[in-house]
C-alpha cells in the first residue's frame, strides 16, 4: 500500500538506515544460527534459549524491514527501543543461571545499551522532523455497495461497527450529545485516542464530524450516501482532512493513515463492501485487500494480519 518516492529515499536518515541494516543482519544471524548466537552472548544453548533467540531474530528482521521501507518515520525506531529493553531483560534472567558466561553477558549488555542509545537518538530526531505533517492532509475515496441506502447509512451511523472494517481502529464508543470516543493502535503498541462530535446528520444522505480539542487526532470530514446509478445500490463517498500532532503520537497517526491516506480509506471501504454484501470479509495472506482473497489454512493468523474484527 505504501510506496517510496525518490525524494523520500534520498532524504532517509543515515543513522536510521544503518540501524535498519543492522537489524536485518542481526535478525538473519539469530534465525540461521541461534545456538552459535547463544554461545557468543554467553548463554546456554538449550532448546528454550535457541527458541527465544529465533523469536528475537524474527523481531529484528521485522524492525529492519519497517525502518528501511518507512524512511523518516520514528515508529519502527521506538519499536526497536522496546526490543532492546526486552533483550536486556532476557540477558538479566540468563545471567543468574549456572551455565552463563557472565563476562560475555556483561559485554553484550554494554553493547546493547550503546545500540539503544543510538535508537533513542534517532527516534527522537525523526519525531521532531518532517514538519510537513503539521499541515492539513486531505483524503478522499468512494465505493459502490450493492445494498439499499438505508442499510448502509444505518450501519455506518452506529459508529461502534466501524472497527469491523477500519483496520487500525480498535473501538468507537458513543457518548451523549452526539459525541463519541475513538481508540486506535499503531506501531510498537502505541495507542491514540480522541473524542469527536457529529456536526451534521441527514438521514440516508450525510454524516459530518470533527474531532474535539485535547485528543491525539485533529480531523474533520463527511461521509455522503447517494443512490448508485442503475439501481446498483449505494455510493459511499468519504472526504476528510487531518492534522497529526508533533512527536511520537503524530508519527503514529501518520502511520495509521499511511503515506497515501486516500488509499487507506479505499482499503477500508473495500472491507465495508465485502462485509455488507457478503456478510464477511474475504481474507487473503498478506496485508491489504487490493487483490482477491484466496483460501488459507490459518484463518485466525490472517485475520490478525488483516486487522479484521470478529
Amino acid at each position: 500500500m505504501h510506496t517510496q518516492s525518490d525524494h523520500e529515499v534520498a532524504s532517509a536518515d543515515p543513522l536510521a538506515q544503518a540501524l535498519g541494516y543492522f537489524s536485518l543482519a542481526l535478525g538473519a544471524a539469530e534465525l540461521a544460527a541461534p545456538a552459535t548466537m547463544a554461545r557468543l552472548i554467553g548463554a546456554s544453548h538449550d532448546s528454550r534459549t535457541t527458541s527465544v533467540i529465533r523469536a528475537m531474530g524474527a523481531r529484528e528482521l521485522g524492525h529492519g524491514i519497517a525502518i528501511l521501507t518507512r524512511p523518516g518515520f520514528a515508529g519502527p525506531l521506538w519499536s526497536r527501543v522496546a526490543g532492546d529493553i526486552a533483550d536486556l531483560g532476557f540477558l538479566s534472567s540468563a545471567y543468574g543461571t549456572g551455565y552463563a558466561n557472565k563476562r560475555r553477558m556483561l559485554a553484550v549488555s554494554a553493547a546493547i545499551l550503546g545500540v539503544t542509545a543510538f535508537d533513542v537518538i534517532c527516534a527522537r530526531r525523526l519525531s521532531s522532523q518532517r514538519p510537513a505533517h503539521s499541515a492539513t492532509t486531505p483524503a478522499k475515496a468512494a465505493i459502490t455497495i450493492n445494498r439499499p441506502i438505508e442499510q448502509v447509512f444505518a450501519f455506518w451511523r452506529r459508529l461502534d461497527t466501524l472497527p469491523q472494517f477500519m483496520r487500525y481502529l480498535e473501538s468507537v464508543e458513543r457518548l451523549p450529545d452526539g459525541r463519541s470516543h475513538w481508540q486506535a493502535r499503531g506501531p510498537g503498541g502505541v495507542h491514540v485516542s480522541w473524542d469527536a462530535e457529529t456536526v451534521e446528520e441527514r438521514d440516508n444522505e450525510l454524516i459530518a464530524w470533527r474531532s474535539l480539542p485535547g485528543g491525539d487526532m485533529d480531523s474533520h470530514g463527511t461521509v455522503r450516501f447517494t443512490p448508485a446509478p442503475g439501481a446498483r445500490g449505494t455510493e459511499v463517498r468519504v472526504e476528510m482532512a487531518y492534522r497529526p500532532p508533533a512527536g511520537t503520537i503524530g508519527r503514529t497517526v501518520a502511520w495509521l493513515l499511511g503515506r497515501d491516506p486516500s488509499q487507506q480509506i479505499t482499503e477500508d471501504l473495500r472491507r465495508l463492501k465485502q462485509l455488507l454484501e457478503a456478510g464477511e470479509i474475504a481474507l487473503s495472506e498478506g496485508e491489504g485487500f487490493s487483490r482477491p482473497g484466496r483460501p488459507t489454512g490459518r484463518p485466525e493468523q490472517i485475520r490478525t494480519l488483516a486487522g479484521v474484527r470478529p
